[in-house]
């Protein structure tokens, strides 16, 4: 078994106000640059081979993080959210309460209009995990919210449509093991704050 750590990308403006941010390139803020040049990644994750998402977030916070030079992988990219990016939850629950009510309780299958459901990230998480070789492991992989959601979902068999059994904090990493292309939890919340 190797090693795969997930870390989301530090906090951007569209972060703060609450828009969902998906495939929209979103750099961060500067109180979100300051807040990663702050965190403190624990040995021996530094040295490991970096993957990241193609967008401007999570580059930028490899970058801050001072880890190798990242292999971009597309599909490490947040969920597609479609007409809905830019929006808040709060002004799309208003807007039909109702339908957002049925369409979350689908859990994996939630889809926004135009978008990807997590059970399509989850997906391409798992094709790409499965096509990691030995020599590309350990790694670390800076990406999004809705891929360490994926993460959880391919290691536990979470299906999204309650909490989770052990709630994903920020700002922190999350250990995997890797085994015959499959992920298994070893460490959830390991915390990047300094102490």
């Amino acid at each position: 078994m190797s090693e795969i750590l997930f870390i989301r990308h530090g906090p951007t403006d569209w972060n703060d106000a609450g828009r969902i941010q998906g495939r929209t390139d979103i750099a961060l803020s500067e109180a979100g640059r300051v807040e990663v040049t702050s965190w403190i990644l624990p040995l021996p994750y530094r040295q490991w081979r970096c993957f990241s998402s193609p967008l401007v977030r999570a580059r930028d916070t490899a970058a801050l993080l001072r880890l190798p030079v990242p292999e971009i992988i597309d599909d490490l990219q947040e969920m597609q959210w479609g007409a809905w990016e830019g929006h808040t939850l709060k002004t799309l629950r208003e807007t039909d309460p109702e339908a957002f009510t049925r369409n979350e309780d689908r859990g994996l299958d939630f889809r926004p209009p135009d978008g990807e459901s997590p059970r399509d990230v989850r997906e391409r998480l798992r094709q790409w995990i499965a096509s990691l070789s030995d020599d590309d492991l350990p790694a670390v992989a800076v990406c999004h919210k809705g891929l360490l959601r994926a993460a959880l979902s391919l290691a536990t068999d979470w299906d999204m449509i309650d909490d989770p059994l052990e709630k994903l904090r920020e700002p922190c990493a999350h250990l995997y093991g890797v085994r015959a292309g499959k992920l298994y939890v070893k460490q959830l919340n390991i915390t990047l704050k300094p102490s």
